[in-house]
């Protein structure tokens, strides 16, 4: 699958998308940014290994940003249109807060879109407020429904919990509900088919996410990515697809729509075709660094500037500095050189 011919414009350089503005942030590449992917934290109540080592070192309280300061660059930002913003982790339903914290971002005028990527383990409890407070998109991690598998892959025998998580999210109205299923072979790749039956019969969308090289822990192996290419193939054995007309061209996930009606599927092929001419993200870390790729390590510590009394206008100088700087994309280097690139943070430490 070449879809929307992802590698062939990236290898060019990218290309122009979105209507930038007066005041829109705009790389090199001519590529607008307009999507926040804020992590609230590094914490997390398992220990996925693609994501982070067996025994993690957190970052102390007193260097994670306060919700006040994590709307301080938020309202920067969406002077200079970004309207879109994400809330991660780590896991962020751990911090302490975070409904309030989601209330908050509803209620900022230019916050257009809001959504959150969480492991469901606490949603059956949490679902309701956040719903209430209005966040309108969440997305749950979820690579397997084998209840022992899960316990292996997570270290914790939590599934019961992150499906009642997911009911309880349908109950309180938040739409849609995507399923983020990273594929590791040898591993769960044998449960593509079961993921997608599950997902048809419960209103949730999945999106296949080939396994990127962000842990320290040194177990990525080209070897181990399951291609979108051969998991769609396997689905429309069972399900015709066929692609979403009306897809955006900037997401990460090629969408694909099931021809008999019944909902829709995403390929997120990070390592065999990145997407990054169309990349539209930027993300701020839980610990206050400002990146504006994930796969680069490249950081501005708006930490130092929010703590030392920098007005708004620098903190904008720092970020549309670091902007000027982005490359023509990270995962580019991985395809590449079929080689993983090891990291300065995992995964846990940039935010999902």
């Amino acid at each position: 699958m070449a879809a929307r011919g992802r590698y062939t414009i990236a290898r060019m350089g990218g290309v122009p998308h979105g209507a930038p503005g007066q005041r829109s942030l705009v790389d090199r590449f001519a590529r607008v940014h307009d999507e926040l992917r804020i992590s609230v934290t590094d914490r997390c109540n398992l220990r996925c290994a693609y994501c982070m080592p067996a025994k993690p070192v957190w970052f102390p309280r007193a260097e994670i940003l306060s919700y006040e300061e994590i709307l301080r660059v938020v309202r920067i930002l969406i002077r200079r249109g970004v309207s879109r913003f994400r809330i991660t982790g780590g896991e962020p339903l751990v911090r302490s807060g975070i409904t309030s914290f989601v209330a908050m971002m509803a209620e900022t005028p230019g916050v257009e879109e809001l959504s959150l990527t969480t492991n469901g383990l606490l949603l059956s409890t949490l679902a309701p407020g956040l719903a209430r407070a209005g966040l309108g998109r969440i997305n749950v991690s979820l690579d397997t429904l084998v209840p022992e598998r899960f316990a292996r892959m997570t270290g914790r025998p939590a599934l019961p919990s992150v499906l009642d998580g997911l009911e309880a999210a349908f109950r309180a109205g938040i739409r849609p509900i995507k399923i983020n299923t990273v594929l590791l072979r040898g591993e769960n790749d044998d449960e593509v088919e079961s993921l997608v039956d599950r997902a048809r019969r419960s209103a949730w969308e999945v999106r296949f996410i080939e396994v990127m090289p962000l842990e320290n822990g040194g177990i990525w192996d080209l070897t181990r990515v399951v291609s979108g290419t051969e998991v769609r193939q396997r689905i429309e054995r069972h399900w015709p697809l066929e692609e979403d007309p009306d897809g955006d061209p900037r997401a990460p996930a090629t969408r694909f729509l099931f021809r008999d009606g019944r909902g829709a599927v995403g390929f997120i092929n990070s390592v065999t075709e990145p997407f990054c001419a169309q990349c539209s993200r930027i993300r701020l870390t839980s610990d206050g660094q400002f990146r504006v790729c994930l796969h680069d390590p490249a950081e501005r510590d708006l930490k130092a500037q929010l703590r030392g009394g920098a007005a708004d206008a620098a903190l904008e100088a720092a970020m549309e500095d670091a902007m000027q700087g982005k490359g023509r994309g990270g995962a580019l280097e991985i395809l590449e050189r079929h080689a993983r690139v090891p990291p300065v943070r995992t995964m846990h430490q940039i935010g999902g």
